[in-house]
C-alpha cells in the first residue's frame, strides 16, 4: 500500500513538473499567437452599426450607460432596459444617447431576473425596430458581503459568474456561425460598484473612494470603448483590463504566487483602514 501511494505520488509530481516545463518551452510561441491575434484584431474590419439595432441591459448607468453612448456614436439605434426605480437615470440615457448619434432609442423599464419580462422587452424591441442585432446583456448583480453575515445572503449570486460563461461557451457552439457570442471578463473596473457610494441593501461592504488607487482597476469610459470595439471586431472573448489573463495564467498553475499577490494588496488596504482611523 505505501509503495503504491509512494508511486502514485512520484508519478504526479513528475507529470506536473513535465507539464510546467512544457509550458515554459511553448510559452514564447504562446506569446507570439497571443502577439499575432492581437495584431490580427487591431486590422480587423469593424462592423458599420449605422441603423443597426443594439439592446442593452442594465443601461441606467456604469458601463451599461457608457456602451450604450459607444453605440449611439456609431450610430446604431438602441433599445435600453432597467429596473424602474425612483433614482432610474434611463430617460436621461436615452437623451443623451440621441445627442451622440442614435437616430433613435427605446426606453424600456424591466426586471431581467424574471423571465416573462425578458420576453417582453425582446418583443417590443423587435416590434419597434424591426429587427435585433446586438444583445448586450449587461445587467447583473455583484454584492460584496463580509463573510460576518449569514451566508444565505449569498445565494442571488452563487451560479452568476462561472456558470455563466460555461453556459454561453456551450451556446456558442449550437448558434455559430449564425449568431456570435462575445463573453466579457472584467477586473476592477472604476464604476458604482466599487464606490464607496455603493451598497448591497444595507447587508454589504462599502468599497472606499480611493480603492482604485490600491487595486489595479481601469476607467470606465475606456473599458466600454475597448468592449463596443472588441464586439464590433467580432472578438469571441474580451478581458478588459488586458493584465487580467496574465493572473488568469498564474492562478490556474501557481496558485501560490496567486495567493501571495492579492495579501499584498490587502495588507495594503489594511495599513490605509489603520491610518483612516
Amino acid at each position: 500500500m505505501y509503495e503504491a501511494c509512494f508511486n502514485n505520488n512520484f508519478t504526479d509530481a513528475l507529470v506536473f513538473y513535465l507539464c510546467i516545463l512544457l509550458l515554459f518551452l511553448l510559452s514564447p510561441c504562446l506569446f507570439i499567437w497571443e502577439l499575432i491575434n492581437t495584431l490580427r484584431s487591431s486590422f480587423r474590419c469593424t462592423e458599420n452599426m449605422s441603423q443597426k439595432v443594439v439592446l442593452i441591459t442594465g443601461a441606467s448607468s456604469g458601463l451599461g450607460e457608457l456602451m450604450a453612448y459607444e453605440y449611439a456614436k456609431r450610430g446604431a439605434c438602441l433599445a435600453i432596459i432597467a429596473t424602474k426605480k425612483p433614482e432610474s437615470r434611463l430617460e436621461q440615457v436615452a437623451d443623451r444617447a440621441r445627442e451622440l448619434g442614435s437616430p433613435d432609442v427605446l426606453v424600456v423599464f424591466a426586471d431581467v431576473s424574471k423571465v416573462e419580462e425578458c420576453r417582453m422587452f425582446v418583443d417590443d424591441t423587435i416590434r419597434h425596430f424591426g429587427r435585433l442585432d446586438h444583445l448586450v446583456t449587461n445587467a447583473g448583480i455583484a454584492p460584496i458581503y463580509s463573510v460576518n453575515i449569514d451566508v444565505t445572503k449569498f445565494a442571488p449570486v452563487m451560479a452568476s459568474k462561472a456558470a455563466l460563461i460555461s453556459f454561453y461557451e456551450s451556446l456558442r457552439f449550437e448558434v455559430s456561425p449564425t449568431i456570435s457570442i462575445t463573453i466579457l471578463t472584467l477586473g476592477f473596473v472604476q464604476t458604482n460598484l466599487i464606490t464607496a457610494k455603493y451598497s448591497t441593501n444595507g447587508f454589504g461592504v462599502h468599497l472606499r473612494e480611493n480603492f482604485g488607487d490600491i487595486y489595479p482597476s481601469m476607467g470606465a469610459e475606456p473599458c466600454a470603448k475597448a468592449i463596443v470595439d472588441g464586439v464590433c471586431k467580432g472578438a469571441t472573448s474580451i478581458t478588459e483590463p488586458r493584465f487580467i489573463k496574465s493572473l488568469f495564467f498564474i492562478k490556474s498553475l501557481f496558485p501560490e504566487l496567486h495567493r501571495l499577490i492579492f495579501n499584498r494588496y490587502q495588507s495594503e488596504d489594511m495599513q490605509l483602514l489603520k491610518k483612516d482611523r
